[in-house]
């Protein structure tokens, strides 16, 4: 028996850790983290640990299958590529190219290959129409940034003295962070703050702001009130690299803290005392969590709110504050495409700020495209790395609209509610099974490293790399040239071309720092905004008819705003909570990992449950205005009283997103409201 340990990094979610993968005649039986590499620095969390029962899973998709009747026929690639070829030639032709789209889900957006290759094809076949993950993640804080500093400054705590976790629990979602965060508490090196609705274990160690859901903006704007008020700004910084101070200065004044106190159901004392601790403890660095501000009807603007903290208190560009990082120079794939995606019209600045264009359409206005041909017949989908059927809001809509396609193709590794109803299922390799450019660590680290993934193992089945089956689609639909690639090392090497570091990151297999953070760039760059300085007054926002500075917006459903609805709905439901143990929707077929969690739970304080005559284990129905699903409930004492939470990625009658719903948007961004919501619960 051949037995060997190879270097590589875990691409199961965005964190990108450094892993040794030991093989045996070829086949991984074991993998453990690196404690040589310098970003995950030896962390490994389940998903990674199990990596070889998830690329062995028996629940692989190993061979393309066509859709017959109600059964799955096995077929070659040439005859799968063929019909799919024929199909979308179909659409083409009957339609026009636009009534194609194409998903990109989480792990394609991450993953370097799958979404430039989805993006590309796109605009070779003609369609505008990238419906991505984008639209629901992400992006939205990555915009509210972008026209504050004119780049993407991203949080950077290691060097904080105070950190502020803001509606983030890392212990669910960034074990990196909260071993971090653990080592400096237990140094006494740290001041730390948690707004959350739940006492996470890391609350338990600080200090905790238990927050009524979607009231995170008056928190904000009253600790402004109380910052500028009290002259713990930082007066040089602002005078210096702003604009808008003044006009701030005079917003928040309506914003006390006993008025925030109110609304948000946190101390006015408490408010006062975070603003203090958090404006003179420096540095200091608002970690932000993954979706739980931008998923609101106000959520570009609470994600603009956590840039104006950081701005007047001077925490930017600085250790242990909001750091740039400088980005991996690479081939940009897509091509030129002149029309505009769904919802560009009706959200402008998403698709379009300052001239720099977004290849994303709105996902959420699929449906409607689908099923009421608005604002055009939408009638073939691709969907790659994605999930929408489970992952998007009124997932029942999205269910229907994908039924009611001409064709409708999935490429996936797993069986999954959306691949179910596709036509075709074509087998993607996983990341272990292919070469791969891993750089995430600059987007969600802070850390310019990137690293040249191998291949690992030989892939499972039949499956094949994502450029692979995009290339030999184009072949087939008359536009091969624009995919002239052979191999994964051809791909890599066009990708990190303009890089200049390809050679070199072949040759250091753990990886390499191609950068270092880009310290005091507002001294030493141009701010590129239209002001030349960051802007806390945003004049684009201003002109395309927005809020200028971030208001106070009560949720969309909330017992103040729609009392009539509280009295049928009292509860306040949380939906999207993150389990360590899977990725969305995920690996919930790894045995290893399911026996982490064996079914979701609506969690409920012990008093909720006792108002509403509902005892620990005991099933449920929970139901909002747009549906009902069933759980279990399980008795959290750490989660504030009148609040449900409950996970997102499980299927059938406990998906989650059966609850939400899209009559909501945030007028600028277009992302549905995932995190506020009312709600109600009935034992079963």
């Amino acid at each position: 028996m051949e037995r060997k340990t190879v270097v590589s990094d875990c691409m199961s979610c965005v964190w990108d850790c450094g892993i040794k993968v030991t093989l045996e005649d070829g086949k991984m039986v074991k993998v453990e983290g690196m404690p040589e590499h310098p970003v995950s620095k030896g962390y490994i969390c389940p998903r990674g640990e199990y990596l070889p029962e998830f690329v062995y899973s028996p629940d692989r998709i190993k061979y393309p299958m066509r859709k017959v009747g109600n059964t799955w026929e096995r077929l070659s690639w040439d005859e799968a590529l063929d019909y799919a070829a024929s199909e979308l030639d179909k659409i083409r032709t009957k339609y026009g190219a636009k009534a194609l789209a194409i998903f990109c889900g989480s792990m394609g957006v991450e993953n370097i290959e799958v979404a430039g290759f989805a993006q590309r094809f796109k605009s070779a076949y003609g369609t505008p129409n990238l419906l991505s993950v984008e639209n629901i993640c992400y992006r939205s804080r990555i915009l509210a940034r972008q026209m504050t500093f004119g780049r993407y400054p991203m949080d950077y705590p290691p060097d904080a003295r105070c950190i502020i976790l803001w509606g983030h629990n890392p212990g669910g979602s960034k074990g990196m962070l909260r071993d971090q965060i653990n080592e400096k508490l237990d140094q006494r090196a740290l001041d730390l703050v948690v707004v959350d609705p739940k006492r996470t274990e890391l609350a338990e160690r600080g200090l905790h702001l238990a927050i009524r859901p979607g009231t995170d903006g008056a928190l904000g704007l009253a600790m402004l009130n109380v910052i500028i008020n009290e002259g713990l700004y930082d007066k040089e910084f602002v005078d210096n690299y702003t604009i808008g101070f003044e006009e701030l200065k005079a917003h928040v004044q309506q914003y006390t803290p006993e008025w925030a106190s109110e609304i948000t159901w946190v101390s006015a004392s408490d408010i006062k005392a975070v603003a203090r601790i958090y404006a003179q403890s420096k540095p200091a660095c608002i970690v932000q969590g993954i979706n739980t501000l931008d998923q609101h009807v106000n959520g570009l603007q609470l994600s603009r709110l956590m840039s104006i903290l950081q701005i007047v208190t001077g925490n930017i560009d600085k250790p242990g504050t909001w750091v740039t990082i400088p980005f991996l120079r690479m081939t940009d794939l897509r091509l030129p495409m002149t029309e505009k995606p769904i919802g560009a019209d009706q959200y402008p600045l998403f698709y379009s700020l300052w001239g720099r264009v977004s290849p994303y359409g709105i996902a959420t206005l699929f449906p409607q495209a689908a099923l009421e041909s608005k604002p055009y017949p939408v009638r073939g989908a691709i969907v790659a790395a994605a999930n929408p059927a489970n992952s998007f809001p009124e997932a029942n809509k999205f269910i229907d609209a994908f039924k009611s396609m001409d064709f409708m193709m999935a490429i996936d590794i797993f069986m999954t509610d959306t691949t179910e109803l596709a036509d075709l299922v074509l087998p993607a390799c996983t990341f272990m099974e292919k070469d791969a450019l891993s750089y995430v660590h600059g987007v969600v680290h802070g850390e310019p490293y990137a690293m040249y993934h191998k291949k690992v193992i030989e892939p499972v089945g039949e499956s094949k790399p994502d450029w692979w089956i995009w290339t030999q689609l184009a072949q087939r639909l008359g536009f091969g040239e624009l995919f002239p690639w052979k191999t994964d090392e051809e791909v890599m090497d066009h990708l990190m071309a303009p890089s200049g570091i390809g050679e070199k990151l072949k040759e250091n297999e753990m990886g390499m720092y191609f950068d270092k953070q880009d310290y005091y760039a507002y001294k030493n760059k141009k701010i590129n905004t239209p002001s030349g300085k960051i802007e806390i007054y945003s004049k684009t926002l201003e002109d395309a008819g927005y809020d200028p500075l971030p208001k106070y917006l009560e949720p969309a459903q909330s017992p103040i705003g729609t009392p009539e609805l509280a009295k049928e709905y009292p509860l306040i439901l949380i939906s999207g909570a993150r389990r360590e143990a899977f990725t969305h929707t995920q690996m919930r077929h790894v045995p290893q990992l399911r026996a982490l969690e064996q079914e979701p739970f609506a969690e409920m304080h012990p008093a909720t449950c006792t108002k509403y005559g509902v005892r620990d284990g005991e099933r449920i129905q929970l139901s909002t205005k747009n549906g009902s699903i069933t759980m279990r409930v399980k008795e959290e004492p750490r989660l504030m009283p009148g609040v449900v939470s409950v996970p997102h990625g499980w299927s059938g009658k406990a998906n989650v997103n059966m609850l939400t719903d899209m009559d909501v948007r945030d007028p600028i961004t277009g992302y549905p409201d995932f995190k506020a919501l009312l709600c109600k619960v009935e034992a079963i």
